[in-house]
């Protein structure tokens, strides 16, 4: 699907960051910003924040079945 972006401000920063990082389109570019922003927010996160996340998630799958031996 292809990226529109319709305001001039947004279009212009598109254009100059794929000329600097010389990528093959505009789309990729924004894609490689957007990649670098997620990873960036991410890491800003404090370790007990980010722990935190995947002991909610193991917690959601419940406890394991027992199995007799």
């Amino acid at each position: 699907m292809p990226l529109y972006i319709r305001d001039k401000e947004v279009d212009g920063l598109a254009t100059k960051l794929q000329r600097e990082i010389n990528a093959a389109s505009k789309t990729e570019a924004v894609r490689i910003a957007l990649l670098h922003e997620l990873e960036r927010n991410h890491a800003g996160k404090p370790l007990r924040d980010r722990i935190a996340v995947l002991q909610e998630k193991y917690a959601a799958l419940g406890h394991p079945i027992p199995t007799s031996t």
